[in-house]
């Protein structure tokens, strides 16, 4: 027995019980009752330092001495209160919107002025705008400049690794447009002020001059002049509107990027919408097949599907947004805010009657010469987004998404908008994330593939140099492999590398299945790589590969004694733990999900926004197959090695979660170098989990910032 003094916290008292643990927990709470007077059968007790539920199986030795006693009567009873509350909130607070809409709408009536063509005027331009997207000269130029094939190829990747195989032509579709706009993120350049002409160093604003006629020619109505405090010669920026030059320049503000990107859209066969805000912002929506509506995209943020972005991210104050295609109008303000009685009011260029008879007369002229069988699918798509925009209006918004202020643009810029809204880490973050499945199957293949390649390595006594030497020319043929056209992958091994495929033939097979390849000799002798199966379980398999050879390439240079009794961890990377789910506390959307922690790859990681003081992962263990966990490793991220790791705490659990027996314990680890495997054993045996968790409790520079991230987590059991 082990005696320990805890401190029960309840209501506003705090009750000191001084007890030997080996009673268990049942003889714990009658001491508990005797001095609450709550019934054991009613108690609830939660450790204060760890936040969990005791249970009957919880170690009442290393749980916190900190508790707090909850009776469930009164957790229900608050409970319901706070849902009663909530909902009588919630009746007001609609009943209090639907009065302020009405009293802005009958302000309106005798304040805004009669329409006189303003709000026409402003929208006009932008009818004739999107009509040059319909140009098949200015479409084939866009697309000339698009690596189709590599969008292709990260679109379905991305599907295989939702467990998506064998997507659909409109989920196939959805996802090539989001790869579109994240390469349109990349190679489109956003101007403060540009470079100088001259000598490429920093300008200033210099004012405003007349457009030549080559700039002219291309819609360049405004230049903006700089000048340049080092040389004599400066730059000009003509704003262009013909996104023909903008596919050419690649470069301007939010008006550049969502015309040219609108463009690129349509060259690309998407219905697609030019989002005039009044508040001055442009955007771009596409209808997506796939999800059965029309989608927000932002190309300056590389943002999709987040419409509240603005007005709960950026804090604009909206009042008209606008939708511009080349077969009609549409208000769809509705979409961008959840403070419609608010916006509302700020509506005061035209009333909401003339609004709608001015869209109305404008998209009748878009859709002048429409066949009627077109017209009823206009119309019947027009009717079904009117009650979307109206049933969203008051729907609840998703609190564990938080949406940034703005990104793109200078930070003093942004400021003097006040677009920078709270967030100052600008991320699209969730503080709580869905389950997500790991598709990660190909990534314990490979690892298991290494085992023929290193014991022949070992049995035929080769030297460490020889078989890094070995390994340095696999990692060149997976390279050529990578860099062919993904449908149609294949390599021809030169003559020089002949003689040793040929003679290590038998323990690379397993690492080509892995891979979906095979080998085969030629009447010449060439040696010929090729596809095997599906070209896509060899683009998601090829990158991990690569990683791996370097993984293994680094540990056979730091490997003292190349020998048998060497072919372990971390050399050798055996029954690694795959398939199962993983649920976080927070992630980054979408390029640091919790699903990335286990992919494989050095490109993606796992970022908790919010994880620099505390936070957690839990990888649950597809079929719920027990597991004894003998040895787990942690690589670092690509950047930032503030936000790396240092203490944590890892533990399994094999009753539902509802008790966790603490597996491992670390403290102070410091990562020298991004990319950086540690390797990790277990020195508490025989304990069997189908569920793990990493309570990560600190970050290298917890000063500097608020975030934890890592490339990558591996579990590994003991051997059947």
């Amino acid at each position: 027995m082990v005696a320990r003094s805890f401190q029960v916290h309840h209501n506003d008292s705090t009750y000191g019980v001084d007890y030997d643990t080996g009673d268990g927990l049942e003889v714990f709470k009658i001491q508990i009752f005797s001095l609450t007077s709550i019934p054991p059968d009613e108690q609830k007790l939660i450790g204060v330092d760890e936040n969990r539920v005791l249970s009957d199986d919880s170690d009442l030795v290393a749980i916190s001495e900190k508790l707090r006693l909850v009776s469930i009567n009164e957790e229900q009873q608050e409970k319901s209160t706070a849902e009663n509350d909530e909902l009588l909130k919630s009746d007001e607070e609609l009943a209090r919107m639907l009065q302020a809409e009405e009293e802005a709408l009958l302000f309106q009536q005798y304040a805004v002025p009669e329409d006189n063509g303003k709000f026409e005027g402003r929208v006009g331009p932008y009818v004739s705008q999107v009509l040059m997207y319909e140009d098949l000269q200015r479409q084939e130029a866009a697309r000339k400049t698009v690596p189709i094939e590599e969008l292709e190829e990260k679109a379905l990747v991305s599907l295989a690794k939702e467990g998506n195989s064998t997507p659909s032509k409109n989920e196939q579709d959805h996802a090539f447009l989001l790869q579109l706009l994240f390469w349109f993120k990349q190679s489109f350049r956003w101007v403060n002020a540009p470079p100088c002409d001259g000598c490429g160093k920093e300008t200033v604003f210099h004012g405003m001059a007349d457009a030549l006629p080559s700039e002219i020619r291309y819609g360049a109505s405004r230049v903006e002049i700089y000048r340049c405090n080092f040389c004599p010669i400066g730059s000009r920026f003509p704003r262009y509107n013909d996104p023909l030059k903008l596919v050419e320049t690649r470069r301007g503000r939010c008006g550049e990027w969502a015309n040219c990107f609108t463009l690129y859209c349509r060259a690309f066969g998407y219905e697609s919408r030019l989002i005039l805000d009044f508040t001055d912002h442009v955007w771009t929506e596409c209808f997506s097949q796939s999800l059965g509506r029309w989608m927000h995209l932002d190309p300056c943020e590389g943002v999709y599907d987040k419409p509240l972005l603005y007005e709960s991210g950026w804090n604009k104050k909206l009042n008209y947004v606008i939708g511009i295609a080349k077969d009609g109008v549409c208000d769809v303000t509705k979409r961008y805010t959840r403070k419609w009685h608010e916006v509302i009011s700020r509506r005061n260029i035209i009333t909401e009657p003339a609004l709608s008879a001015v869209l109305a007369n404008v998209t009748k002229d878009c859709r002048r010469g429409f066949t009627s069988q077109v017209l009823s699918v206009l119309e019947d798509r027009d009717e079904k987004e009117r009650q979307e925009l109206e049933s969203s209006l008051h729907s609840t918004d998703n609190a564990s998404t938080s949406l940034p202020g703005r990104r793109s643009g200078d930070k003093e810029w942004r400021k003097s908008r006040l677009e920078c809204g709270s967030d100052e880490s600008c991320s699209l973050s969730g503080s709580s994330c869905p389950v997500r499945a790991c598709v990660d199957k190909h990534v314990t293949e490979i690892h298991n593939a290494f085992l023929p390649i290193l014991s022949h390595f070992v049995k035929e006594k080769y030297p460490k140099s020889r078989a890094v030497e070995v390994l340095e020319t696999l990692k060149g043929i997976l390279v050529d492999l990578k860099k062919s056209p993904f449908k149609t992958r294949r390599a021809t091994i030169n003559s020089v590398s002949q003689s040793l495929v040929h003679q290590l033939l038998p323990s690379f097979t397993e690492l080509l299945n892995a891979l979906s390849m095979s080998g085969k000799a030629d009447a010449d002798g060439r040696f010929d790589i090729s596809l095997a199966g599906n070209a896509v379980k060899t683009s998601l398999a090829l990158p991990v590969a690569l990683d791996a050879l370097d993984d293994t390439i680094n540990n056979l240079n730091i490997c003292d004694n190349f020998v048998e009794d060497s072919l372990c961890l971390p050399l050798l990377k055996l029954n690694r733990i795959h398939s199962g789910s993983v649920l976080a506390s927070g992630e980054e959307i979408p390029f640091g999900i919790a699903m990335s922690a286990f992919d494989g790859l050095r490109t993606s990681k796992w970022e908790e926004p919010n994880g620099a003081r505390g936070c957690w992962i839990k990888y649950k263990v597809s079929d719920n197959l027990m597991h004894e966990l003998v040895a787990y490793e942690i690589m670092s991220a690509n950047d930032a090695p503030e936000r790396d790791p240092m203490d944590w705490v890892v533990e399994g659990s094999n009753d539902g979660e509802s008790s966790w027996h603490l597996l491992d314990k670390q403290t102070s680890q410091i990562f020298d170098s991004r990319f950086q495997r540690k390797t990790f054993k277990i020195s508490c045996q025989g304990f069997l989990s189908n569920v793990f968790r990493f309570r990560f409790l600190t970050v290298r520079d917890v000063l500097s910032t608020s975030r934890l991230q890592l490339g990558s987590i591996d579990l590994y059991s003991r051997s059947s």
